[in-house]
């Protein structure tokens, strides 16, 4: 379904461009589901159908995949007792949904809009190369928590909130990214908005994203110093 829309924008660049596709916990959170058997069971085949896209994004050539969960929080039970079952299929249907592609293809997530203390470990779990959080707004409180089970792959914090039409100064992502720095080393560290810009305007998103690189840069400047 996405094949054609990555590979005409990979041809508009000689820089990376990543495939994106929804995950099967988020699909399941944001659409009327079938009732008639069990949630797991209906996560494992839209993983599936998920795995053959990742597939063919990989075969046009397509070297990094994000899938994002943002609703793996949410769909969380309220009962403790339900709680490890949930995650335990959950990171399952994540894990299935990406494992068709090549040791050498890239696999993001990306999660957002939730206190995520209560599935870090499952964050861990699902095993992505690079994980994208938001994390602007809470000033990089997830980094710790992160750091607490001993993660120690790549991880992006999002250092602008995307959330409201202002437009951040280079200083203030130059410091968020300072912030990061403190809790992740750079080698391990990503630079990304908290989340998607789609109820962005294409004026402040420019100025944004102008401010982001440019912050990158000092920033990566002073590592060099």
């Amino acid at each position: 379904m996405t094949v054609d829309w990555i590979t005409y924008a990979q041809s508009l660049t000689d820089k990376p461009v990543k495939g994106m596709l929804t995950g099967p916990v988020t699909i399941l959170a944001w659409s009327f589901v079938r009732d008639d058997q069990p949630l797991a069971d209906t996560a494992d085949q839209i993983a599936l159908a998920i795995r053959n896209e990742t597939v063919d994004l990989q075969a046009a050539g397509v070297r990094i995949i994000q899938v994002d969960e943002p609703a793996l929080r949410e769909l969380l039970p309220l009962r403790k007792s339900d709680q490890a079952e949930y995650l335990e299929w959950a990171v399952g249907a994540f894990r299935l949904s990406t494992s068709g592609v090549a040791d050498s293809t890239q696999i993001h997530t990306h999660l957002c809009y939730s206190e995520f203390g209560e599935v870090i470990e499952a964050i861990a779990e699902l095993d992505a190369d690079v994980t994208s959080i938001e994390a602007a707004r809470s000033h990089m409180e997830v980094l710790d928590d992160l750091n607490a089970i001993g993660f120690d792959l790549g991880v992006g914090p999002g250092v602008y909130d995307i959330h409201s039409p202002r437009v951040p100064s280079e200083n203030e992502i130059a410091e968020s990214l300072r912030e990061a720095l403190r809790a992740v080393p750079a080698e391990r560290l990503w630079v990304n908005p908290d989340c998607g810009l789609k109820t962005r305007g294409t004026d402040e998103v420019t100025a944004s994203l102008t401010n982001l690189v440019a912050a990158a840069a000092t920033v990566r400047s002073e590592l060099d110093r």
